[in-house]
């Protein structure tokens, strides 16, 4: 009887030992997965804790910002008032929506030289989703009854 208790204390060991690895491994993978959005008024406020997350911060870029050196990229975010300088040094080049004045969002961190470290870009492009200019006129002139009746399939005369 004493060798089937020590078969499932064994047993119950290595589970209580797999288990709490397991849960271990995916604390740590959430931990590392997290990061904060802040704006770049909030990260300029928060002090010292910028300096130990992972953080997510929005802008537009900054018109004539941009330089390119292979995959790596410098270039400033603006909000509002508030600018960021930013280097990405992702292992992708950045999207093709990456252009002055589009919205961009850098996921990284935040270096003690002033300087927003980004590993991920994400970018769109502004012009696509601006409003139409006021007053402009449009693309394809509209057609009146008449000339739609007499177009080319001949249906009206």
């Amino acid at each position: 009887m004493s060798s089937e208790v020590g078969k499932y204390l064994k047993f119950g060991g290595a589970t209580v030992l797999i288990l709490l690895s397991l849960g271990y491994l995916s604390y740590t993978g959430v931990q590392d997965s997290k990061s904060y959005y802040v704006t770049i008024k909030e990260l300029h406020g928060m002090g010292d804790s910028a300096y130990t997350k992972r953080l997510r911060v929005a802008g537009n870029v900054e018109p004539g910002s941009i330089r390119r050196t292979g995959l790596n990229v410098e270039f400033v975010l603006i909000e509002n008032d508030q600018k960021l300088n930013v280097v990405y040094s992702g292992t992708e080049a950045p999207p093709d929506t990456f252009k002055d004045n589009s919205q961009a969002l850098a996921d990284g961190s935040f270096g003690r030289d002033g300087v927003f470290h980004a590993k991920q870009l994400q970018a769109k492009c502004a012009s696509k989703y601006a409003p139409a200019p006021a007053g402009g006129a449009a693309t394809e002139p509209v057609k009146s009854m008449t000339q739609l009746q007499s177009g080319p399939t001949g249906m009206g005369n």
